[in-house]
């Protein structure tokens, strides 16, 4: 038995089954200065019809913790968690903000996304094809000229900053989780690194076929070496930035013990989340990987970082 998506994909009960109890990591929902399919209370019980167990809510410009504690409360049966992103919205690599998000239950906080110095799509300068959603927001800003300078956590020695570090030391008295952002591949490295150094416990390498990232297999394996859960997101491949082949070897060169899978859905363009995580689970079934693998790396290691 199967069902089939408005993206004419069929489904499996396996696929299906493959993510049952699953977390997805990476959501964009409403409320949000972006137009989205669905909001967070109407995923909730998406999520909790398809037998899901919870998400993490990310945007890119405001903490979400407070909306996550909201939609748990108003969807019984469901595990929403909040998260922040440190672009310039919430001041950037600030550890101040940190310190609040996490008393306040966050539990992810990505580096720097549309702020990022390694990332190009929001600029007046960049490319002009294909551009993400939040790109005209990140235009406007600079055409208004309320736009400060791109972020990274590394100096022009290739250190990682002293701000930097005071925002990994709230990571890691918080227990909140690492995620790479927009980073690029060399401040992912020396970050992951230091990270780990200091006492991080859980590290996340976001999308990593992105192409503001664009990991070959050996750096995935590297930095998963290094300590990182390497994540791959449904929407990348999906919208061909990077192909399934690429896709496939990686997660095999990294292992399923080390790799999570997440949807970044949420957009008005793209499929239904909850139909979007059984979808990418059905192409890892029609890529020869079993349901157990596909758990494992949809289910397993996404609840052990949000719940220990």
């Amino acid at each position: 038995m199967s069902t089939t998506t408005d993206m004419t994909v069929s489904i499996s009960d396996h696929a299906w089954e493959a993510v049952r109890g699953g977390y997805d990591l990476q959501v964009h929902v409403a409320p949000d200065v972006i137009e989205r399919r669905t909001d967070d209370v109407d995923l909730a019980r998406d999520f909790l019809a398809h037998g899901l167990r919870g998400f993490v809510l990310k945007s890119h410009y405001v903490p979400t913790a407070e909306r996550a504690k909201v939609v748990a409360r108003a969807v019984p049966g469901i595990k929403a968690y909040g998260a922040i992103t440190l672009n310039h919205s919430v001041g950037g690599l600030n550890p101040v903000a940190l310190e609040i998000a996490g008393r306040s239950g966050c539990k992810i906080v990505w580096m720097p996304t549309v702020d990022a110095a390694n990332e190009t799509a929001g600029r007046l300068d960049g490319p002009n094809s294909k551009l993400p959603f939040w790109a005209k927001i990140q235009r406007e800003l600079s055409a208004e000229g309320i736009a400060p300078p791109p972020l990274s956590p590394l100096d022009s020695d290739g250190r990682v900053t002293e701000i930097t570090r005071k925002c990994l030391e709230r990571i890691a008295k918080h227990n909140m989780i690492l995620a790479t952002g927009h980073l690029g591949r060399h401040e992912i490295v020396n970050l992951v690194r230091s990270a780990v150094e200091m006492g991080v416990k859980k590290i996340v390498v976001t999308h990593a076929e992105f192409p503001s990232q664009s990991l070959s297999g050996e750096e995935q394996r590297e930095l998963a070496d290094m300590g990182a859960v390497i994540e791959h997101c449904f929407t990348t491949t999906h919208t061909k930035k990077a192909s399934w082949e690429a896709l496939f070897a990686n997660v095999r060169k990294t292992g399923v013990e080390r790799t999570i899978l997440s949807t970044d859905l949420g957009q008005t363009i793209n499929p239904p989340v909850a139909e979007g995580f059984a979808m990418y689970a059905q192409r890892f079934l029609d890529a020869e990987f079993s349901v157990e693998e596909i758990r494992h790396m949809a289910v397993t290691i996404p609840a052990r970082l949000v719940e220990e």
